[in-house]
């Protein structure tokens, strides 16, 4: 049988009216909506479903909300197929998505996950105040290019480091804003294409998030965490583990580390992964995955008639 792995979307996949016509077509699927209602004390069903787009892209309510929908197809899919997280050879999500591979694969609880990443959203928000932080992606550069463009952004005493290590030729920086901004402007320097700022309200995975770790360190200390029902393929390690411990500290360094997702897939499919299965909203991974490793398969897991079409294929 094809070995395969179930990824988890990160920020920015997030879209109004996403995971309505799970809940409308599957009990398993409105079940976790409700929990996570009740969990965070927020009819957040309604914000994703019928809501202001403006308000679901605040950090604190895109965080939980996608994980919602990547675990309401997953519930939904075991309960049409048979087929849930423990039948894979790793589960793997970028950023917040590290959470719903937990949450998927039995390893934290849904509504304790829901809560912890409003807590992470918050917390997220808050490190930096408003305009002094910026991300950039780098477009066509190399890790040993942007840490050069790090350097040169972090020269006049800034913040300037690598977030996300997303696909060749794609890597974002995060830190200060004229750190940032500094770096962007000097790409032609080091022989990269194209700098491009991102419309993000804070430099997320760098050292500034430190605020933010500490807090996630208190909130993840009081949840329980089980060993995953497959193993997880971290972003700070781009390994795979089961060790709760280890994950638990893993999460903690996720908010200031760098997201080493081409690793990751590297990593997998270095361990005979020939099929990405991207479950929740939209198709980012998936299309970010080709890039990496172009002999393996992506399917996108969101809707009714894809959960048919990934039973179908997963037997």
């Amino acid at each position: 049988m094809t070995k395969f792995a179930f990824i988890f979307p990160g920020q920015g996949s997030q879209f109004i009216g996403m995971g309505k016509d799970l809940a409308d077509a599957f009990p398993a699927a409105r079940a976790v909506f409700d929990e996570v209602d009740e969990a965070l004390g927020q009819k957040l069903s309604e914000l994703m479903w019928t809501g202001d787009e403006d308000e679901l892209k605040l950090t604190s309510n895109t965080q939980p909300a996608l994980m919602t929908v990547s675990v309401a197809v997953m519930r939904a899919l075991e309960a049409e197929a048979g087929t849930g997280a423990e039948r894979a050879a790793f589960v793997a999500g970028h950023s917040l998505g590290e959470y719903s591979a937990l949450a998927a694969s039995g390893a934290i609880s849904v509504g304790d996950a829901a809560r912890t990443l409003r807590i992470r959203g918050n917390a997220m928000q808050a490190a930096v105040p408003a305009g002094e932080g910026a991300m950039a992606a780098l477009l066509g550069a190399d890790p040993e290019q942007a840490s050069q463009l790090c350097a040169i952004g972090a020269s006049e005493g800034g913040v300037c480091e690598i977030a996300n290590d997303n696909a060749p030729g794609q890597i974002v920086i995060s830190g200060s804003k004229a750190a940032v901004e500094l770096a962007a402007s000097r790409v032609s320097d080091v022989g990269v294409k194209k700098a491009m700022m991102l419309p993000v309200s804070a430099p997320f995975h760098c050292s500034l998030m430190q605020p933010a770790a500490d807090q996630m360190m208190k909130a993840l200390s009081e949840i329980e965490i089980a060993a995953p029902g497959a193993p997880l393929v971290a972003n700070v390690t781009a390994q795979a583990g089961s060790d709760p411990v280890a994950i638990r500290q893993q999460l903690i360094e996720q908010v200031t580390g760098q997201v080493r997702w081409r690793e990751s897939v590297e990593y997998m499919a270095g361990q005979d992964v020939q099929l990405f299965v991207e479950a929740g909203a939209g198709k980012v991974l998936t299309v970010m995955n080709r890039r990496t490793a172009k002999q393996i398969e992506g399917l996108t897991l969101g809707t009714p008639e894809e959960i048919e079409s990934v039973a179908q294929r997963l037997g």
